[in-house]
């Protein structure tokens, strides 16, 4: 009979990417806490204990049964580790220079962050950073209008299709409305949608608690610089602004100069990698965070965002990304990309240097190694991988 006592639970925990410090394993923390260190106990006892907690997932239980969703966590951090010094050697692309803030960032910050929807973390590189989500906003903002107003009406106003050209192009579709709400027109449009009847101030904090209930209540930033950054040099989102109420685009009343600001704000928030895994295994979770097991997003607001971050979230690099890497996905300028694999994780990526599609360059060859490594292609499941790709979910 296998025997357990505090030190090789407590390590069991720590293996498996977990914290004690984690709201859903509280109740086994405090158990824990009453144990005596040199106390043995049968693993059927301890089994035993942890089903009287009061707790809906029981973490614990999922735990110590060997049934989490990654369930050779270790293994899987050795191979995060080893893709993550190979693309960390890689070098190219150049930090968006079109906002002066963002031009300054160090070119030699990188970042890997996982978060499983069970909360298993692997964190690496430069993972205690803030950044700015900039675009990676836009499909928070999207699922929130979603939320608000249902996807009828929304998409009266915004389509659902990739629009073949950049984030920033002067271009509408064949309704004169945004193509979809991954680019800057359509992410404008939600933030025209959004609680229009709430003051400027009250508006941002809706947005900013939606960002701290996503991150596991952890702390979300502002940044200010690059807000005012970008504000100064937005001759291009002031002209799609004016291009799209020129086609009667916009609901009635809206007031282009308070959209604005509200839009460029949202991308002025700012995260760490960390924190911006959590609200991708949110997504992943469909719409409720792994951490605090509170429901955010309805699972009919997931499927939509999953859906058109599968099409359109990596600017015009999205079929491409779509066929070689085949998970949802949202890239911003800062160098960020958020990737959901639904029902298993959420990744954050981050690098400031693009490519020429504003993409994170070492942030795309990380999640191709990935893919190449791991079975996490969506339609992986449909072919025979065993013999060349790792099954994330296997137990041996």
């Amino acid at each position: 009979m296998t025997e357990w006592d505090k030190e090789k639970l407590v390590s069991l925990v720590r293996k498996q990417g977990l914290s004690l410090s984690q709201n859903k394993l509280h109740h086994f923390s405090q158990w824990l806490g009453s144990l005596d260190p040199e106390q043995k106990i049968s693993q059927a006892s301890v089994i035993k204990a942890i089903k009287k907690f009061k707790s809906p997932s029981n973490l614990a239980l999922r735990l110590l049964e060997d049934k989490l969703v990654v369930p050779r966590f270790t293994r899987f951090s050795q191979d995060i580790q080893e893709i993550f010094e190979l693309t960390q050697q890689i070098e190219g692309g150049a930090v968006a220079n079109y906002i002066p803030q963002l031009q300054r960032m160090s070119t030699d910050a990188f970042a890997v962050s996982i978060c499983t929807i069970d909360g298993q973390q692997i964190h690496l590189g430069d993972s205690d950073q803030y950044f700015c989500v900039q675009s990676s906003c836009k499909p928070i903002n999207y699922g929130l209008v979603l939320e608000e107003h249902g996807e009828e009406l929304v998409h009266q106003h915004v389509g659902h299709e990739p629009s073949g050209s950049m984030f920033n192009e002067l271009s509408l579709n064949d309704k004169c409305i945004p193509h979809n709400p991954m680019i800057n027109s359509g992410a404008i449009m939600c933030c025209s949608l959004m609680k229009p009847h709430l003051s400027m101030a009250d508006r941002f904090d809706y947005v900013m608690d939606t960002w701290k209930a996503l991150c596991g209540e952890h702390k979300v930033g502002f940044n200010n610089p690059v807000y005012l950054s970008e504000r100064q040099s937005s001759d291009r989102n002031f002209a799609i602004a004016y291009f799209m109420r020129e086609k009667g685009a916009f609901p009635p009343g809206v007031n282009l100069k308070n959209v604005l600001e509200f839009y460029f704000q949202c991308c002025s928030i700012e995260v760490t990698a960390p924190l911006m895994s959590i609200v991708a295994a949110t997504l992943a979770n469909s719409g409720t965070c792994p951490l605090t097991d509170r429901a955010i997003f309805g699972p009919g607001t997931i499927k939509d965002t999953l859906s058109l971050m599968y099409s359109c979230g990596m600017y015009n690099f999205s079929g491409e990304f779509a066929f070689k890497v085949g998970l949802p996905a949202k890239s911003g300028v800062s160098g960020v990309i958020m990737i959901v694999v639904p029902g298993i994780m959420g990744i954050c990526l981050w690098s400031p240097p693009l490519d020429t599609t504003g993409n994170s360059y070492k942030g795309l060859h990380f999640i191709r190694s990935l893919v190449d490594s791991y079975n996490l292609h969506t339609y992986d499941t449909i072919v025979s991988t065993e013999q060349t790709k790792k099954d994330i979910r296997s137990k041996k």
